[in-house]
C-alpha cells in the first residue's frame, strides 16, 4: 500500500522561534507594485511570525508575495496586488525577520553515496522501473484521495495507442484535470474526426494526400458548431482524449501561443487569464505528471509548491513528474528540488501505454 511521508513541522519551542521578531508589513504602494524589501515566495512551506503566532502560507507559489489579510497569509502574483495591500518584507529565512522557510518537512530519505560515483543524474541510460512502480502505486491512491493534473504537449495525439491508452487513463478516474495548448487538441480532434494528426494517419503515420489541410479543417469545423461540446455531439465524435474529458466530466485549459492556428474556441487568447485557469486546478492538486511540454511544463512547474495544505488542516506532499524524450527539459525541472520534481527521459507515448499496462486497464 502506498503511504504518503509525514509532515513534520518546526518546533516552534525553539529559541530562535521565541525570540524572533514579528514580520514587518508593508502596504503595496500601487495596484501591482510590491513595497521596498518584499519577501519572495519559494516553493517549500514558509512561516510568518504575526500577531504572535507563526502562520503558514497554506496556497504559495514561488516569485510572489506574501500578504496578510483576514488573519492568513495570501500568496499573490505581483500583477494582482492592489494598493494598500499589505506584503510581508525582509529577504532572510531562519527567522531574523520573523520569517522561516522550511524545506525538510518531509524529511526525504537518502543513501549514503560516494563523493564520486557515475551516473548520478537522471538521462536517457537511466533505469526507471522502480519510478513505474512508484507511480502505479502513486495513482492508485492519488485516484481516490487526491488531485492528479496532467500537463500535456500534442504528442500524444500522433499515435492511436497513446490516444487510447490516456483515454483509458481518463476513463477509469486517474485524470482530475489536463493542461495543454491548442495543439493537443486540435490534433486530438483531428485523430477522431479525420483519422490523422497533422495530416498523418494516427495508425500507420504515413502523409495523407492534402493532409496538411486536416487540421485545418478541423478547427473550422469546430467553430462552426461553435463549442467542442457541440461538434463532438454533431459530428458523433466517439473517441480521444478530449472526448473523454468531455464525457467523464474533467475539465481542460487550453493556453494559447503565439504559434496557434484558429485556434479552437476553448483556447484562452490572453495569456494571463491562461494563467490564472491554470492555477486555479493547481491549487488543488497532489500529483502533476508533466509530459512532451517544455514550456507548458515550466510554466505549471513555476506554480506549483512542493506541499498542500489538505481541508483537515495536515500537511501533504505534492508529487510532480515530469517526462519527456528531451534530458534538458527533465533536469530543468529536476533543479527544482528532489521534493517538487522527478524527471523520467522517454518517449511520452510508451510512457502512457506503459501506464496504461501497469495500472492493468
Amino acid at each position: 500500500m502506498f503511504e504518503l511521508r509525514k509532515y513534520t513541522a518546526p518546533d516552534f519551542t525553539q529559541e530562535r522561534f521565541l525570540s524572533a521578531p514579528e514580520a514587518v508589513l508593508e502596504p503595496a504602494p500601487k495596484d501591482g507594485v510590491a513595497p521596498m524589501n518584499y519577501h519572495a515566495m519559494s516553493i517549500f512551506p514558509e512561516y510568518f511570525h504575526i500577531g504572535g503566532q507563526w502562520l503558514l502560507a497554506e496556497e504559495s507559489r514561488m516569485d510572489c508575495v506574501a500578504v496578510y489579510e483576514n488573519g492568513k497569509i495570501a500568496v499573490r502574483e505581483f500583477r494582482l496586488l492592489k494598493k494598500g495591500d499589505l506584503v510581508v518584507t525582509g529577504r532572510t529565512e531562519k527567522c531574523e525577520d520573523g520569517i522561516y522557510v522550511h524545506p525538510d518537512g518531509f524529511h526525504e530519505q537518502k543513501a549514503e553515496k560516494d563523493v564520486f560515483a557515475f551516473r548520478q543524474n537522471r538521462s536517457r541510460e537511466t533505469a526507471f522501473s522502480r519510478d513505474y512502480d512508484e507511480i502505479y502505486e502513486l495513482l492508485k491512491y492519488e485516484r481516490d484521495h487526491g488531485k492528479i493534473v496532467w500537463v500535456m504537449g500534442p504528442a500524444f495525439a500522433f499515435d492511436a495507442d497513446a490516444r487510447t491508452a490516456m483515454s483509458k487513463l481518463i476513463e477509469n478516474g486517474y485524470v482530475h484535470a489536463i493542461l495543454a495548448g491548442n495543439a493537443l487538441a486540435t490534433h486530438d480532434l483531428e485523430g477522431a474526426y479525420l483519422k490523422t494528426a497533422l495530416g498523418q494517419d494516427i495508425y500507420t503515420q504515413e502523409s495523407m494526400p492534402n493532409g496538411h489541410y486536416n487540421h485545418l479543417d478541423l478547427i473550422n469545423r469546430v467553430k462552426y458548431h461553435g463549442s467542442i461540446s457541440r461538434f463532438i455531439e454533431e459530428e458523433k465524435i466517439d473517441n480521444g482524449i478530449i472526448y473523454s474529458c468531455e464525457k467523464y466530466g474533467v475539465p481542460y485549459v487550453l493556453g494559447g501561443s503565439i504559434r496557434d492556428d484558429g485556434p479552437l474556441p476553448p483556447v484562452f487568447g490572453n495569456v494571463y487569464e491562461a494563467q490564472n485557469a491554470m492555477r486555479n486546478e493547481i491549487r488543488g492538486a497532489t500529483t502533476v505528471i508533466a509530459m512532451a511540454t517544455m514550456l507548458h511544463t515550466i510554466a505549471t512547474g513555476n506554480m506549483t509548491p512542493s506541499y498542500r495544505v489538505m481541508p483537515d488542516g495536515t500537511v501533504r506532499q505534492i508529487y510532480f513528474y515530469c517526462v519527456d524524450v528531451s534530458e534538458f527539459v527533465v533536469n530543468k525541472l529536476a533543479d527544482r528540488g528532489s521534493l517538487c520534481a522527478r524527471g523520467i527521459v522517454t518517449n511520452v507515448q510508451d510512457f502512457v501505454v506503459n501506464l496504461r499496462k501497469g495500472l492493468g486497464l
